[in-house]
């Protein structure tokens, strides 16, 4: 088992049952799925795993859960963010009780907190917890970017504080963020698409959507890129990028979530707001799927 958040993490979708609870023995089955097929660390209660309709419970149960089932093999980096500060910070506590071994955070949405409140966040987040935490910047879904001389700061000043999910899609920024944080501090790229590119210029891996539904073949692609064999691992870019494009055709998680019950591996059910992806992007879906060779058990959802 590694012991940093480096390589591919799959950040899970959240099963649900027919009733619409939480369907834990789905989300054992897709953890021990994801830790069969080698992913380093595993990532529940996301922006994929539908977090904002998620109760505190079912967020400290499902990290509890999934350590549990993959101790000893993989992993488990939680995510834990929002726009008050106290209530992260308990959420961490809960979560860290749970099994987290690490903790992802996405920024504070809505309040556009100005930079100087971003690095007092995120101090505070770490020093309430001996976890290592990996700072979550998403400016498309929180209106709030977190500028690479902030991360500086954090790297520099703040021990625990090893990493960012970069997720703004600009790869000028992802780029500069590489050349300017300390040798050790961990850059993630959030976007399967920009993987690659980012490892080119010292990124350390991804935070994957779609290895929910590839697990073994995203591993592949991201292990070569580790070993430095970019021709191997833009092979599989190659490969791959149909599915990573199909998983963002409407909002994310409705797309992964639609293609990961078409496979059989979890129930049709979403929460509100979320709901299934329209007629039209389903049949996008399942040609993507069957064209890679992937089982279609399910052709449609209401």
């Amino acid at each position: 088992m590694r012991l940093s958040f480096t390589g591919i993490g799959t950040a899970l979708i959240t099963p649900f049952t027919a009733a619409g609870a939480l369907d834990e023995a789905g989300v054992r089955r897709l953890a021990a799925r994801q830790a069969d097929a080698g992913i380093h660390f595993l990532v529940p209660c996301g922006t994929t795993g539908e977090t904002p309709t998620l109760t505190a419970d079912e967020r400290r149960r499902m990290v509890e859960i999934i350590a549990d089932e993959v101790e000893g093999r993989t992993m488990v980096l939680a995510g834990a963010g929002g726009y008050n500060t106290r209530e992260v910070i308990a959420s961490v506590a809960a979560l860290e009780r749970a099994g987290a071994h690490g903790i992802l955070s996405v920024t504070p949405y809505y309040n556009k907190p100005s930079q100087e409140g971003l690095y007092q966040h995120y101090r505070a987040i770490a020093e309430s917890t001996k976890l290592p935490v990996i700072v979550y910047n998403v400016p498309g879904r929180t209106g709030c970017n977190v500028e690479p001389a902030t991360l500086v700061r954090l790297a520099t000043n703040v021990s625990n504080i090893v990493g960012v999910k970069e997720a703004s899609g600009n790869m000028t920024q992802m780029a500069d963020v590489c050349r300017l944080v300390p040798e050790d501090f961990i850059v993630l790229s959030g976007d399967d698409a920009l993987a690659l590119p980012l490892m080119a210029v010292g990124g350390r891996g991804v935070i994957s959507v779609a290895s929910n539904e590839v697990p073994a073949e995203m591993t592949q692609m991201i292990d070569a890129a580790e070993r430095g064999d970019f021709a191997t691992a833009g092979r599989w870019h190659r490969k791959l990028f149909p599915l990573m494009q199909m998983n963002f055709l409407e909002s994310n998680p409705m797309p992964v979530k639609f293609a990961m019950a078409a496979m059989g591996l979890c129930e049709p059910i979403y929460r509100l707001p979320m709901v299934p992806p329209q007629p039209a992007t389903q049949e996008r879906i399942l040609a993507v799927l069957k064209g890679f060779g992937l089982p279609v058990v399910v052709e449609s959802h209401a």
